[in-house]
């Protein structure tokens, strides 16, 4: 599973030594992703040699192999690039799309939602990007527009009886009121569940448990990956 940023990065080299047959430089990776320093690179690069996607050869000046790209990825798409930056090419199905029942079906009978991964209900953790299965959820449970579900980690929003092993599900949004619970991505890398408020032109994500501080964020650092709508837990 990977971040958004690494996803990119991944892309970019990839798509950069396809065309010159040389990885490009840390520079070139930086403004390619809208990064403001190079040591947000080392990080995304780190990741992905340790996950598997890469392979740094020593001794040698801007030695970056790819060693493979995600399983949803096919090489002969061409990437398509956006002004300032790489936007990798999307090839779209059911992924994040509720199933409804077919047209006479029985109105009672479970709409399957994708579980994208697990989100971190306390430190921050990768954003998801990759389905992992799916569940059955009532349809009084979703409403209209797209879902999909997060595994809670941690237990930073048990007092709003969020507990570590719940499933939470969520509808796709990019907005939300102060008060929401909200899935948030941070800086584009990092993924958390928390209450969103408001505070002038900053945001705050607030924990539900006194054990967490609030962490306040400008405007331009947090996206709105989608908002609470309610949850499963297993006996």
């Amino acid at each position: 599973m990977l971040t958004r940023k690494q996803y990119e990065l991944l892309m970019f080299v990839d798509e950069r030594v396809k065309e010159t047959g040389v990885p490009p430089s840390f520079d070139e990776m930086k403004d390619a992703l809208d990064l403001r320093s190079k040591s947000g690179i080392h990080r995304l690069i780190k990741a992905l040699e340790e996950r598997g996607f890469i392979r740094r050869l020593p001794n040698r000046a801007r030695a970056i192999e790819v060693l493979r790209l995600p399983e949803a990825v096919q090489r002969s798409v061409p990437a398509a690039r956006t002004r300032g930056g790489f936007s990798p090419s999307v090839i779209e199905g059911n992924l994040g799309k509720a199933r409804m029942p077919a047209e006479g079906a029985n109105n009672n009978e479970p709409v399957l939602v994708p579980v994208m991964g697990r989100i971190a209900a306390g430190t921050p953790i990768e954003a998801i990007q990759n389905q992992s299965h799916t569940i059955g959820v009532p349809p009084d449970m979703l409403g209209t527009g797209e879902h999909y579900a997060l595994e809670v980690r941690g237990d930073s929003m048990i007092e709003a009886g969020i507990f570590d092993g719940d499933t939470v599900l969520v509808r796709k949004t990019d907005t939300a009121d102060t008060g929401d619970i909200v899935v948030a991505l941070v800086d584009r890398e990092e993924a958390t569940l928390k209450r969103l408020r408001r505070k002038g032109a900053s945001i705050a994500l607030e924990a539900a448990n006194p054990s967490y501080e609030t962490r306040i964020f400008g405007p331009d650092r947090v996206d709105i990956q989608g908002r609470l709508i309610g949850l499963i837990r297993r006996y």
